[in-house]
């Protein structure tokens, strides 16, 4: 199955909350939508009577993502939707969150499986897996703070970026970032969380995310997926998707650590010497859809697309318009009656040795009877028509001599 959706609340809605943007997208005939939880703003205040035995996801109004308590003169820090409040905890909670509270999100989620929308979470993207800038901790706690939303939202995927290579070797960095994520795949296990981790390809030269090494981590930690973000890969490779072949070619490359689902974003995109510069709508990009749309036509792939464009909605519409387009236009066409192969001929078998035979005298070919000449019709003599007596012409009438008139007398 092919999904089309946004990243983030379409522009044409009218309101800007999550409830709005999942209505608008059915509304619009898209089944996909990348909820944006690009900035994480926490503020922190100490548990309450009220809120002591309840688990974070009890507790209303608030979007609390960490749980800090004290023991031995130390602080152990929770971030799950299971362990109970105690009096004397800390609680840090989201500042401007995607929703009110855990509740609100469970309803949203139950909201997005019954009208048929697939929903994945994008965590903030700033994030520092290779620790260049000493932000490695900080990354790891937005993609598990992520995943508590994402969980609660019945999401399939929370996606995210990797951070640059910085002064790093390739491969220091990489091993750096593999080993951060293992970090967060075990909090993940502990916290109980559902969602995988989407690991979205770069569009630039120093920050980690080339296709092969996004396969590379994915078959090294079990729950990481590849996010084929096709103008970004386009962008890297200085321009190789062109044909519907490099497209599959980069399905075949993912395929075997995707677990049968590719998710991918897809848009139009500026780019100079294997660097993005700025993504643009679909039209006036490059990257066109159409060789995607002959792959995807080609292949049955499970796949859900994501419109990054600056059009956001609207690009997403245009790439579902362009792939029925194709459809039809596969449909139209005659179908080809396969070519039979042509039976192997036999060796021939050498002949006996037969007693020569006189040459059969050749038959004298019969005469030609000759075709009988046609009678000629005899010509009928024309008629002689009768001759016309000339008109007598009448004489032509006098004319009367007028009177003549008599002078007028003169008065004297």
């Amino acid at each position: 199955m092919i999904r089309f959706g946004p990243s983030g609340i379409p522009l044409s809605c009218k309101g800007r909350t999550l409830r709005d943007g999942i209505e608008d997208v059915h509304n619009l005939g898209l089944t996909a939508m990348e909820v944006q939880l690009v900035r994480v703003n926490l503020n922190e205040r100490f548990a309450s009577d009220e809120d002591a035995g309840r688990t974070v996801r009890e507790i209303p109004g608030e979007l609390v993502i960490r749980i800090a308590r004290r023991e031995d003169g130390g602080t152990r820090f929770f971030s799950d939707l299971h362990t109970p409040v105690e009096a004397g905890d800390t609680l840090y909670y989201l500042a401007s969150g995607v929703a009110r509270d855990y509740q609100e999100l469970e309803e949203l989620g139950v909201i997005a499986r019954e009208l048929d929308i697939e929903l994945s979470l994008h965590a903030p993207y700033y994030v520092d897996f290779a620790d260049v800038d000493g932000l490695a901790q900080k990354s790891m706690d937005s993609i598990l703070w992520g995943g508590l939303l994402a969980h609660a939202l019945q999401a399939r995927t929370v996606v995210t970026h990797l951070g640059r290579y910085g002064d790093l070797e390739p491969a220091t960095a990489l091993q750096r970032v593999k080993d951060n994520l293992a970090a967060v795949l075990e909090r993940y296990r502990g916290a109980r969380l559902a969602p995988s981790i989407g690991l979205e390809a770069s569009g630039l030269q120093e920050v980690v995310g080339g296709v092969d090494e996004l396969v590379w981590l994915a078959k090294e930690l079990k729950g990481v997926v590849p996010v084929l973000n096709f103008a970004h890969i386009h962008a890297r490779e200085g321009g190789i998707l062109r044909r519907a072949e490099d497209f599959e070619a980069v399905f075949q490359k993912v395929r075997k650590v995707s677990d049968d689902h590719f998710h991918a974003h897809f848009s139009g995109v500026e780019h100079a010497a294997g660097n993005e510069i700025r993504y643009t709508p679909i039209k006036k990009g490059d990257l066109r859809f159409e060789p995607l749309a002959e792959s995807l036509l080609e292949s049955s792939h499970d796949l859900t697309l994501i419109s990054s464009s600056p059009l956001l909605e609207h690009d997403a519409m245009y790439m579902r318009v362009i792939l029925d387009r194709v459809v039809a236009k596969h449909l139209a066409r005659p179908a080809e009656e396969p070519a039979v192969p042509a039976a192997a001929p036999k060796p021939a078998a050498k002949p006996a040795m037969a007693p020569a035979r006189k040459p059969a005298k050749k038959p004298k070919p019969k005469a030609r009877p000759r075709p009988k000449p046609r009678r000629k019709a005899p010509r009928r003599k024309p008629k002689k028509r009768p001759k016309r007596k000339p008109a007598k012409r009448k004489p032509k009438a006098r004319p009367k001599p007028r009177p003549k008139r008599k002078p007028a007398r003169r008065r004297r």
